[in-house]
């Protein structure tokens, strides 16, 4: 039994059906669009189907984080781009090749975020400032978080880093504000190409793993 709700957890494809609707509704309309009853509407169930699924608010912004960090990890995965998994513990001999499998992998998966996923980068912005106000959602998004943070840290000790944890927070910060600045900031008016992102995704990494 659901214990927040006290009812037994929906068929996955409702859920998921309501889950992408909430990310939707985000996207297009801000949080103060992100109704149950709006759920219902745009996803074509009967009323009250958004609340068999969450029952309050937080249940849903809940539901949709989680939603979010799934559909995110479908972006890129690492078998997509080989090279760039790491091989056992501790930092590896950099080698050129392991930092381009890295550079490639990252510039792969921002440009299908800006291309193909933009709705689900302003949905996260949304996500993102609300979990500052609600502790309960921190905690969810920062789980959901660790899935793309993780990965980083691994690619990073496979290409030779000597301090992965702390370069990881270099590599997701400059990756978030590409993201960020190319959505809702200055430079949203064009997507930079494919090129353009690996060229500074190495020349990034080239100054972290330098020896």
């Amino acid at each position: 039994m659901n214990s927040r709700s006290g009812r037994a957890p929906a068929p996955a494809p409702r859920r998921e059906l309501v889950a992408d609707t909430a990310l939707t509704l985000l996207a297009e309309r801000g949080m103060r669009g992100l109704t149950h009853r709006a759920v219902d509407e745009a996803a074509g169930l009967p009323q009250g189907s958004t609340s068999n699924v969450a029952r309050t608010r937080a249940a849903l912004l809940e539901t949709a984080v989680r939603r979010l960090a799934e559909r995110e990890a479908a972006v890129l995965t690492l078998r997509e781009v080989p090279g760039v998994a790491a091989e056992g513990a501790g930092a590896a001999p950099r080698t050129d090749d392991a930092v381009a499998a890295v550079a490639e992998a990252l510039s792969l998966a921002l440009h299908r975020s800006l291309t193909r996923h933009r709705q689900l980068l302003i949905a996260r912005y949304e996500l993102a400032l609300e979990a500052t106000r609600r502790p309960e959602l921190r905690a969810v998004y920062d789980r959901a978080g660790r899935a793309f943070r993780e990965p980083v840290v691994a690619m990073l000790a496979a290409a030779g880093s000597p301090d992965p944890e702390r370069h990881a927070l270099g590599v997701v910060a400059w990756c978030d504000g590409v993201l960020f600045s190319c959505t809702a900031g200055q430079f949203h008016a064009a997507v930079p190409t494919r090129e353009a992102l690996r060229a500074s995704c190495a020349e990034l990494l080239d100054g972290m793993l330098r020896r």
